[in-house]
Order: structure tokens, then C-alpha cells, then sequence
């Protein structure tokens, strides 16, 4: 099943990040797993937009037309799944100077269930009020961060202080990835391919 480690990755980390490594899963199935938890924001996101609106503060509720909001969300799913797989390049090639050597796979797994929670909590967006979703991203964000310092010692098989600098580096072009990403919008946005607002 695609989507087996994602209660363990919050029920009991450690024990599942055990578990991924031993089982070492194939390339195929590591990108079924990304393919599917990407659709959660995308979907609730066209959803929230299109349908219900967003109220920010005290103003009217903003909604995009329909095809603006549809052109947003393949965008979206798009770039999420090009980050994932951007970080577990990352992931791979930092690897050797920690003295670690794990596929291209391994990184791929470790990127992948350690996005989980930020991907997931794209079901916030069915209720989509500012403070809400801000509040709830960030939990997630710290959360995707703790997979990552727990699950990188364990996925790499390196000790645990190694792992806690790698981890950070991880982190650290993990912000610059999002970065990259958020100006890359910003540009393609102000060159005419920014959302419709349904007046």
C-alpha cells in the first residue's frame, strides 16, 4: 500500500524510519507515494479557491475563476513535486561528505516521507481562513523538520551528531530550494501568468 508509513511517521517516528530503512522500497514506489500525497493540497487548494474564497481579515472573500484556479493547482502540484525530488538530489549529493552513500532511492524516500506532513496539510485549505493555514503550516514545517533529524541518521546509517549537522544542511538548502521556488512564481506571475479574480 502507497500510503502504509504515514501513520507510523506520526504515531511512532523513530520505529517507522526503522522500519522504511529496512525495507528499502523501490524508486517506483517512492514517487507513487509523492504522485498521491502532492494531489492533497493541489486539489484542496482549486477547491478553496474556486468555490469557497479566501477571507483575509475583514475584507469581501477572494475567489479566482475557475480556470485560473485550475492553471494554479497543476502549477502547484507541479512545483511540489519538482521540490521533492530537487531535496532528494540535495539529499544525495551531500551524502558523501558525511561519509554516507545511499542511493539515489534512499534519498529519494527520505525527501519524500519527510514532506509528508507538509503536503498533507494542504486538507487545511478546505477551511480557508489566513490564521488557520498559516498557523497549521508552520506546525507542519516543524514537524517535516523532526522527521528529518530523527529519519537521517537511521536512513543514511551515520551516527547520530553527524547526522544533526547534515540534517541542518539539509535544512539550510531546503530554504533556499523554497526561496528559488517562491521568486520563480514571483517572476512568472508579473510576466502576465499571475491568477483571475472573479470580480
Amino acid at each position: 500500500m502507497i500510503l502504509n508509513h504515514i501513520w507510523g511517521l506520526y504515531a511512532h517516528p523513530k520505529e517507522e524510519w526503522h522500519a522504511i530503512e529496512k525495507r528499502h522500497e523501490s524508486f517506483y514506489y517512492s514517487l507513487a507515494h509523492i504522485l498521491t500525497i502532492a494531489l492533497i493540497p493541489s486539489i484542496c487548494g482549486y477547491y478553496a479557491t474556486a468555490h469557497v474564497g479566501w477571507s483575509i481579515g475583514a475584507g469581501d472573500v477572494i475567489k479566482l475563476t475557475e480556470q485560473s484556479a485550475v492553471i494554479m493547482s497543476v502549477g502547484m502540484y507541479g512545483a511540489m513535486i519538482a521540490g521533492v525530488f530537487a531535496l532528494a538530489y540535495l539529499i544525495h549529493w551531500m551524502a558523501k561528505t558525511f561519509d554516507s552513500d545511499p542511493s539515489y532511492t534512499q534519498s529519494l524516500e527520505l525527501a519524500a516521507y519527510t514532506a509528508t506532513p507538509l503536503l498533507m496539510v494542504g486538507l487545511t485549505a478546505l477551511f480557508p481562513v489566513l490564521w488557520f493555514v498559516v498557523t497549521a503550516g508552520m506546525l507542519a514545517v516543524c514537524y517535516s523538520v523532526y522527521l528529518l533529524y530523527s529519519g537521517v541518521p537511521i536512513m543514511m546509517n551515520i551516527p547520530e551528531e553527524k547526522g544533526f549537522i547534515y540534517s541542518s544542511s539539509v535544512v539550510t538548502c531546503g530554504l533556499v530550494l523554497l526561496v528559488t521556488i517562491m521568486a520563480a512564481t514571483a517572476i512568472l506571475w508579473s510576466m502576465g501568468f499571475g491568477p483571475e479574480y472573479v470580480a
